[in-house]
Order: C-alpha cells, then structure tokens, then sequence
C-alpha cells in the first residue's frame, strides 16, 4: 500500500509538471486557470458521491462560500493568506453541520439531495438580496446580484504587495490541483477511505460492523466542501469579482454533469469531464449560433445512453480488453512421457 501510494504520488507529479509546460503552448494560461480550478471541484463532488455515495446536489453552495469568504475577509484584512484559509474552513464547517444534521437525522438519498439543493437556493437568494448598503461584513459590502468586486487578489504570503497572477497563477493552480489529487488518494488508500467505499456498498453491513457510518459520513462531506471552497477561493481571484451565480442552479448542476461524462467512481475523470466540457462551453462562447445549455444537455443525454459509466471507465475498459488481446510468447509445452514409463513411475 505505501508502494502504490508513492507509486501514485510520482505520478501525479509528473503529470502535473508536464501540463505545466506543455498546455500553456496550446491554450492560454488564463483558461487553463480556471480549467484548473474546475478540475478541482470536479473532484470535489467525485469523492463526495463517487466515492463516499453522497449524491450532493449543492456542491455549488461550497464552492460560492468559498468564494464570498475569501472576498470578504480579503477586503478585511488586506492580503490574501488568511482569507484562502478561510476559504476553505468556512465550507468545511457549514458542511460538517449540515452533514450532521442529515445524517444524524437518517435521512434517505433523495432527501439529501433535496436538502442540498434547496439550501444552494436559499444562499443564491440570500446574497442575491443583499444589494442595500446596510448589508455589510466589516468594511465588504455584499453588493446583491452586483457582487463584490475590487478584493486583494492573491499574494506572496507574508509579502502583501507581490501578487501572483497570469502565468504563475496558472502554475499555483495546477500545482494546488496535484496536490489536491494526491490527498484525495491518500485519503483513499487510508482505511478512512476504504471503509467509505465500504459504505457506499452496503451501509447496514459496515453499520453492523461497528463502524460509525453517520460520523464518517459527515467527515467525508466535509472534506469534499473545503475542496469545493479552495477551489471557491481560487475562482474568486480568477474572476476578481463574486456575484450570486456561483450558488444558481445552473452551476449546481454543471457539476454533477461534469462527474456523470467524467466518470463517477474514479479520481481523473471528474477533473477530466470539468475541464472538457468547461474548455467546450468555453469554445461555444464564442459562437452565437448554438446554445450552452443545449449542447450541455445533448452530451449528457448521449453519455447517460450509450456510455453511462462515463469516460475514464470505458477508456480503462477498452485498455484492459486490448491488454488481454496482445499476442504473449508462445508457452512451451512439456513432453509427456511414453505411456510405459508413466505406468513404471
């Protein structure tokens, strides 16, 4: 197990290094960034419901807290380091509660998804009514569907005034998402993680078993929220403003699209489906001839009917199926001896 674990970690490594100098001299590094932090909260959700069998619907609400805390407390306090801490704290914690008070309450698989969901609606309208000069967090006026713009942007820690941005932006992003990957494999080779799948699988029988199901529950969506959050608070420096979309529906269910085409149940393929169909809503921008939503739409119907597993599974499928077929030398057979001989013997 550690073997495959800095087995895994190498990989990543390389992988990372490689897309920071190769995909920069094919897209521009202010796309790539944001590919980047979709990526992330792709991945967020994958460990949520692909392995932990959470099916959050409001992903989003931790993505745009990320976000909102990260702009508030930036303008606060003027520099960016303790605002990308609580970026990720503050998701974390309301996760934590609300995961408590849905899995301590024992609720079923579409009531956490309605729960989830309603509450992403609650926060969208929230913020979307905080356009009066009276809504106000310290010095950061919330702004209603206006948002916040003109935050501290991210710096050198400690170093106020050495702000990061364009090229080396991109590359803390990427770096981030490689480091992101390997926690989340490390957390699932843990025996946290193993016995997660475990409840994804058969929630009585690990209950049976003596493991606090409600508990590890909780935790695994509370880690999948400050993920959502970190990648909230890169977003927020990205876009230099936060408005009330990042909670809308829309988002929320980019996200779950972004995991089914990915593939649920495997690490690369919701950072691989949140870039490709980002990059390709990205692409139909700058057309007008055919809707986002529309093309959106038709990809997931098609991947639901003809490739449900998603991509990552059935690209592992197809490698596997031709490894079997590849030509292996041929055996040499042992010669058996006379019948006589094996009659003696």
């Amino acid at each position: 197990m550690p073997g495959d674990l800095t087995r895994d970690a190498i990989t990543i490594t390389l992988v990372t290094g490689v897309l920071i100098w190769v995909l920069p001299l094919i897209v521009g590094t202010y796309t790539l960034t944001v590919l980047a932090i979709y990526g992330m909260l792709g991945l967020s959700l994958g460990l949520v419901w692909g392995f932990g069998g959470i099916l959050c619907f409001g992903q989003a609400a931790f993505f745009g807290l990320g976000a909102y805390a990260y702009a508030i407390f930036a303008i606060n306090i003027g520099e960016s380091t303790v605002p990308m801490i609580l970026a990720v704290l503050v998701p974390a914690v309301f996760a934590a509660f609300l995961g408590a008070l849905m899995f301590y309450g024992r609720l079923g698989d579409v009531y956490l998804g309605v729960i989830t969901l309603v509450v992403t609606l609650i926060l969208f309208k929230v913020i979307n009514s905080t356009a009066g000069p009276q809504y106000v967090i310290g010095n950061a006026r919330l702004g209603g569907f206006n948002g916040i713009p003109g935050f501290p942007t991210l710096n050198v820690p400690g170093i106020p005034d050495a702000y990061i941005w364009g090229d080396r932006y991109f590359q803390v992003c990427a770096v981030l998402l490689g480091l992101v990957c390997m926690l989340v494999t490390a957390l699932l080779r843990s025996s946290f993680g193993r016995i997660a799948v475990g409840i994804r699988e058969n929630e009585t029988r690990m209950s049976l078993m003596g493991y606090d199901v409600r508990a590890r529950k909780t935790a695994m969506f509370a880690i999948g929220a400050a993920i959502a959050g970190l990648a909230g608070g890169l977003f927020a420096n990205w876009a230099e403003i936060v408005t009330p979309n990042l909670f809308s529906l829309g988002q929320s269910a980019e996200i779950i699209i972004w995991c089914i085409v990915g593939g649920l149940g495997t690490r690369l393929g919701p950072v691989l489906g949140a870039a490709g169909l980002a990059y390709l809503k990205f692409l139909l921008g700058q057309q007008a001839v055919v809707d986002n939503a529309l093309v959106t739409g038709l990809v997931l119907v098609l991947f639901v009917l003809f490739l449900p597993k998603g991509v990552v599974p059935a690209l592992s499928a197809l490698w596997r199926a031709g490894a079997g077929r590849r030509p292996r030398g041929r055996v040499r057979q042992r010669r058996r001896p006379p019948r006589r001989e094996r009659l003696n013997g």
